[in-house]
């Protein structure tokens, strides 16, 4: 493969995907690859599960975005009473015309903060699979079509803290990705208190990009190259998971089909014309990951899905 100008998408493209990253990193600063991955999913159309400790951004990260781009953005908060209808809206009785007449909820936007979505009971959590998985949800008998850029920032606590559900596999397999923000550097850290002395950064984001310009990435992300031995090299990686020692339920084909539309991204944010088995293998474990099950005894040894990802890329030979 080469690298020439050619491979190397035009300005414009790139323009739009560096002028957002860098208006999301006037707010919040990180230590990984967090922000990257959160775009790569955005321009890819998945949606994105955070799971990490209060304190660390999650909320704060979901807000930048909204508050980066021209579009609709609303919150929910889940808590232990929160009922479907609560997210997808009621039909209320109109004395004036005497009929019923649908409130839409707020899943009715198009970014979507689901915020501690594991702290609503499972059948609450379920109001969110239609929408997530189809780009609609049946709501008495009638469908409704959600927004083409319909987008999910869910929000987790681990599931050992008190007043947690685990979400359930079905829901947990329509997230794109899942990962950890993790803890700042201290030096970062001091900045952040700095910049939150007087005044919170939120207060002075201004969107930097357009609802046109967002479609404009998307195509270029279908668009970009991705030869089929990297398909067969995603297979490969997804099939094993289900035959992996102490799995006991494997990646399902949409997290192969999320690999691939996940690494196109992630090659036009870094300004690649074409997939390369880097970026497979970055984004291997918060695509499949999250899907996966343990046995009990696995669960119980204290092994994480993640390290059985990490062996399958240790034991894979890499296409050429």
């Amino acid at each position: 493969m080469s690298s020439d100008k050619q491979d190397i998408y035009p300005s414009q493209e790139q323009a739009l995907i560096n002028g957002l990253k860098d208006n999301i990193e006037t707010v919040i600063r990180s230590n990984n690859d967090s922000i990257k991955w959160l775009l790569a999913s955005f321009f890819s159309g998945g949606h994105v599960l955070l799971e990490d400790v209060p304190g660390t951004g999650k909320t704060t990260l979901a807000k930048v975005l909204a508050g980066s781009i021209h579009a609709t953005f609303k919150r929910i908060q889940f808590t232990p009473d929160l009922l479907p209808s609560d997210i997808l809206g009621v039909s209320i009785f109109d004395q004036q015309h005497h009929e019923f007449k649908f409130r839409p909820g707020p899943i009715f936007t198009q970014i979507l903060l689901a915020d501690e979505i594991n702290r609503a009971s499972p059948r609450t959590q379920s109001a969110l699979l239609e929408a997530m998985a189809e780009q609609q949800v049946s709501i008495e008998g009638e469908r409704y079509p959600m927004d083409e850029l319909f987008f999910v920032i869910a929000t987790q606590n681990p599931v050992e803290f008190h007043g947690t559900y685990p979400l359930p596999e079905a829901q947990m397999d329509r997230f794109a990705m899942s990962f950890k923000l993790g803890y700042v550097s201290k030096e970062d850290e001091v900045l952040i208190m700095d910049s939150q002395r007087y005044s919170h950064p939120l207060d002075s984001l201004q969107a930097c990009i357009e609802l046109d310009e967002i479609r404009l990435i998307r195509e270029a992300v279908a668009n970009v190259r991705i030869s089929e031995e990297l398909k067969r090299y995603i297979v490969d990686i997804v099939v094993a998971t289900r035959g992996a020692a102490g799995v006991a339920m494997g990646a399902s084909p949409r997290a192969g089909i999320t690999l691939m539309k996940s690494a196109q991204a992630l090659a036009l944010i870094e300004g690649q014309g074409f997939v390369t088995p880097d970026h497979i293998q970055e984004l291997a474990v918060p695509t499949i990951a999250h899907r996966l099950v343990l046995d009990s005894g696995t669960q119980y040894s204290g092994s994480q899905t993640s390290q059985v990802v990490l062996e399958i890329l240790q034991d894979m030979p890499v296409p050429a």
